[in-house]
């Protein structure tokens, strides 16, 4: 069973993450998918606070005696799961990040040597001009 001081601080907590989350979403500094994992999360928190029994009951199924027990192992569960998540795209983007680094060295190159061949072809027409010229 939780004790009440730990739930209402549970509350709180759940509700200014998700006011917090919320309020970057709306400034566009956040994006939704990112934030909706910390909504959903806080979300979780407040039914657990708000309905006990919910939280008692998943960890009664679990085989976890004390409550609050449950909770910070949920919690550690979830943030795993968030990591790991963030692994994947973190190494995605890396992935993505070479390759446009390598085209754009391509495209400079090739853009170097075009003008390095723009150049020889206007010296090469400035001296036949100046050759007819004579």
């Amino acid at each position: 069973m939780m004790q009440p001081i730990f739930r209402i601080i549970l509350i709180i907590v759940s509700l200014l993450t998700m006011s917090f989350m919320l309020r970057k979403i709306r400034q566009a500094k956040v994006q939704i998918e990112a934030a909706m994992f910390w909504v959903i999360v806080a979300l979780i928190l407040v039914v657990f606070s708000l309905c006990p029994a919910v939280a008692d009951a998943c960890a009664r199924l679990l085989g976890i005696y004390s409550t609050p027990n449950f909770l910070f192992l949920f919690m550690i569960f979830l943030l795993m799961v968030k990591v790991f998540s963030m692994t994947l795209q973190v190494s995605q983007l890396e992935s993505k990040q070479k390759e446009l680094v390598q085209k754009i060295a391509l495209a400079q190159k090739e853009q170097e040597e075009l003008e390095l061949r723009m150049q020889e072809l206007l010296e090469a027409s400035t001296a036949g001009e100046e050759e007819d010229g004579r």
